[in-house]
């Protein structure tokens, strides 16, 4: 007899582990299909070069959410992240630098050393980026509102909508300028030093192609702090590990509960019987029955690919090809003989425990956004460096480092198998303007293109988070209006991955709002809230 599942999920990447957590804990047979031959989607760690061992795409730790890591009681099971001592070290082309990070004074005190007016304005940028951020924080854990939802739209409207009515008129004003202005523009209006703009607005441009001057760039830099480490809010930290070792613990939780995990499992197409999802078919041919299937993969690739002609309508199929996707990412590991030495900072020190960015003006950023666009990659690219080997030693050999390399930007869909060594070989020159040495110290090498990416992981267009994040593609809009809310264009079809709220990371966000609204969908009162 062929097993029915309660509900079947398409990518066990952590959303989906954590979407099957809670279903599972509320008595649901679940079963996970992974196309890749390990858990975890681009959250995990692999050997990419004889005794050296890394996370291979999502690669820092901040945005996982609290009550998910409580509620999975990962820490029980060894989940432990250790907090960079500063934030981020940004060399300048004048061979000086700047650290961010470490405590107010101490930031303070280095932006005195490039203006004493960005040192006294500091403590009121951080309130106002975390008076909007707490209110993310708030958000990130609850279903947006949904159109045509029924009653329970006008409820969530009202609740979540009281939060930002709570709001002093400052802030209403400071949400306004995060979700619609420049990152530009908007740090012009608090500093003055273009080093201390840069600090900042790399958060604008990470995992978004785009430049700084671009209307909405706010946002992505305020995405990018509304986390926190170890109760820390703002604060990064690497997963001991790497950031697999998150996703393998998940695993075992979930197992644990009874889930069942099927790797080297890639699902063909959904199954769709009348106006309801029924289950998937697997490439081997194979069919799998479930009352519901939750999709952890992006939108862009879920609704491109894994429907037959006439399954959706029309409507909903145009507007899906709109969609927004590709970060214009490039990521690297490397296998490094010593630490980098940077001409203006050479010997070892907490600047090699932090982001390391190489990016020293808002005006550098756009440039290579400008050329990504007119050659398909940045001549002098964004790049951040995280050694995480300096404060886990089980990533490398005893005196051998391990160096992530995330770069911005590269155009989605350049021609990716003819120039990835070309666009790999200006990452490494640009590392090498600034730490001479370091191209000869490489031992080996993990290179992933958007393309790369894409096909790895199934990351449309390389993008990391499953879809852009701007304003269009945001709450209740992402990935369309009237499907904000984890639901489908069918019935039994919902969506648990970062191409829903509240976004890109490494959350867990999207699969715990995602099983709430499964389990909700199985009450009377759920069904009556929806008016359905």
């Amino acid at each position: 007899m062929t097993t029915k599942y309660d509900a079947v999920i398409i990518g066990a990447g952590h959303n989906g582990l954590v979407c099957a957590f809670y279903l599972a804990k509320a008595g649901l047979k679940v079963r996970l299909v992974e196309r890749l031959d390990t858990v975890g989607g681009a959250a995990v760690t692999e050997e990419f070069h004889p005794g050296f061992r890394n996370s291979v795409a999502s690669y820092t730790v901040s945005l996982l959410q609290p009550q998910v890591i409580a509620d999975m009681k990962l820490a029980d099971h060894g989940y432990k992240v250790i907090e960079r001592p500063i934030s981020n070290f940004l060399p300048q082309d004048d061979g000086g630098y700047l650290k961010l990070g470490g405590g107010l004074e101490k930031t303070q005190a280095e932006f005195r050393r490039f203006s004493a007016h960005d040192a006294d304005v500091l403590p009121a940028y951080y309130d106002a980026l975390e008076g909007v951020a707490d209110v993310l924080r708030d958000l990130a854990m609850k279903t947006p509102p949904n159109l045509g939802g029924g009653v329970k739209t006008l409820l969530d409207g009202a609740l979540q909508g009281r939060k930002l009515a709570g709001l002093t008129i400052e802030q209403q004003r400071d949400v306004l300028d995060l979700f619609t202005k420049s990152a530009r523009t908007l740090l012009d209006g608090w500093f003055e030093s273009e080093a201390v703009k840069a600090a900042f607005g790399f958060d604008a441009v990470v995992g978004n192609y785009a430049s700084p001057d671009a209307p909405g760039s706010a946002y992505v830099l305020l995405h990018h702090v509304f986390g926190e480490v170890n109760g820390k809010k703002g604060a990064w930290g690497h997963s001991v590990g790497g950031m697999g070792a998150i996703t393998q613990i998940m695993a075992k939780v979930v197992t644990a509960l009874g889930v069942e995990i099927s790797l080297e499992t890639p699902v063909a197409r959904v199954l769709v019987d009348g106006n309801k999802a029924v289950g998937v078919r697997l490439e081997s041919g194979e069919e799998i029955a479930a009352d519901r299937v939750i999709a952890n993969v992006g939108p862009k690739l879920l609704y491109g690919k894994m429907f037959a002609d006439g399954d959706l309508s029309p409507e909903f199929t145009r507007r899906m090809k709109g969609f927004k996707a590709g970060s214009g990412t490039f990521r690297m590991n490397v296998a490094l003989s010593e630490l980098p030495r940077f001409t203006c900072l050479p010997e070892p020190g907490e600047h090699h425990q932090s982001g390391i960015i190489i990016a020293p003006t808002l005006d550098y950023m756009d440039q290579a956004f400008v050329d990504a666009k007119q050659f398909g990659w940045s001549r002098k690219p964004i790049v951040e460096m995280l050694i995480p080997s300096t404060v886990d030693a089980s990533l490398a050999p005893e005196g051998c480092h391990v160096a992530s390399l995330f770069c911005q930007q590269f155009k989605p869909d350049h021609d990716w198998d003819a120039d990835e060594g070309k666009a790999a070989d200006t990452i490494i020159d640009t590392v090498e303007a600034h730490a001479p040495g370091f191209r000869a110290s490489i031992l080996g090498q993990q290179i992933l293109s958007p393309l790369g990416l894409e096909r790895r992981f199934g990351l449309a267009g390389g993008d990391i988070m499953h879809g852009t994040m701007s304003l269009d593609q945001l709450w209740s809009a992402r990935p369309m209006l009237g499907h904000g809310a984890y639901r489908g264009p069918l019935k039994g079809l919902y969506m648990c991955g970062a191409g829903t709220h509240p976004g890109g990371g490494v959350t867990g966000a999207p699969g715990h709002n995602c099983a709430g609204e499964v389990l909700a969908d199985r009450s009377f009162f759920g069904r009556l809230l929806r008016g359905g």
